[in-house]
């Protein structure tokens, strides 16, 4: 299956760590978010990427054109550095597509101006590209394909920590508690569609605003509940959190580490 990965956000949250770096470019280690997120999926066996250009193109471009695999593979070094041999190689295989899909474009936009470079694919995958997961993506795909619907998205806890409470007519608090503790999902941003997705997505739409409303009225809406581990690059203080894993070698997203037998606790970074 493709997938399609949404790269051309502005990523104002972020601009305290960089006003130049697109977010996808932001560093897990020494190599992008969207490096760690498309080797997820190649893990998969989905090694054919779209990549939607926004904000930025031109340096996510310019990241794989000049790509360096020793950076994140085990290699061999003779003949006083002029041969460099890989003992492992992550992106051989893999076939990545650059579109301009525009510097304000919403995802549905970004995802409409895509359209044609799937082909006649029935099916395919859809990535925000600002969050990692463990997600078990086999068995949502199964399940996507089992319920027959057009449209089916992952879903996990929220992980906001804010306090929830109930009050009566004179402003006396009945109940109190964490938000967390209520049956209360958010959507996660990993998606598996069909091709029907394009039947109820209109020129301008955001794609999980009206086209889903609508989808939801044809019941063809599903999600895949994932209780493991899921976070978001959305500011300063992820990127932080993600560094602090990185640093431990404590990086539950990297399900492709069980490809190889390493040492348990291998860090992330070189």
């Amino acid at each position: 299956m493709k997938v399609v990965l949404f790269c051309g956000g502005l990523g104002t949250r972020l601009r305290e760590h960089s006003d130049t770096i697109p977010k996808p470019l932001v560093n897990i280690g020494v190599r992008p978010i969207l490096w760690h997120l498309m080797r997820y999926y190649a893990h998969y066996g989905h090694k054919e990427f779209i990549l939607c250009l926004g904000y930025r193109g031109d340096l996510i471009r310019e990241y794989f054109l000049n790509y360096n695999e020793a950076l994140s593979n085990d290699f061999v070094l003779s003949e006083g550095g002029r041969k460099i041999d890989l003992v492992h190689s992550d992106l051989q295989d893999w076939k990545i597509t650059f579109v301009d899909t525009g510097l304000h474009a919403n995802i549905g936009q970004r995802l409409l101006r895509a359209r044609k470079y799937l082909g006649d694919d029935e099916e395919f995958l859809a990535n925000y590209a600002d969050g990692l997961s463990d997600l078990p993506l086999d068995a949502q795909i199964a399940d996507f394909r089992a319920s027959g619907v057009t449209a089916s998205f992952a879903t996990v806890p929220s992980p906001q920590s804010f306090h929830a409470l109930h009050e009566d007519d004179n402003g006396i608090v009945t109940s109190f508690g964490p938000l967390n503790e209520r049956p209360y999902w958010i959507n996660a941003g990993f998606f598996c569609l069909r091709r029907g997705i394009f039947d109820v997505l209109n020129e301008g739409d955001e794609l999980v605003e009206a086209p889903f409303q609508r989808l939801i009225a044809q019941r063809q809406l599903g999600t895949f509940r994932h209780r493991g581990f899921w976070q978001p690059m959305d500011t300063f203080k992820d990127k932080i959190g993600y560094d602090r894993m990185a640093g431990k070698g404590d990086c539950p997203w990297m399900v492709w580490q069980h490809e190889r037998i390493e040492p348990a606790r291998t860090p992330c970074c070189p």
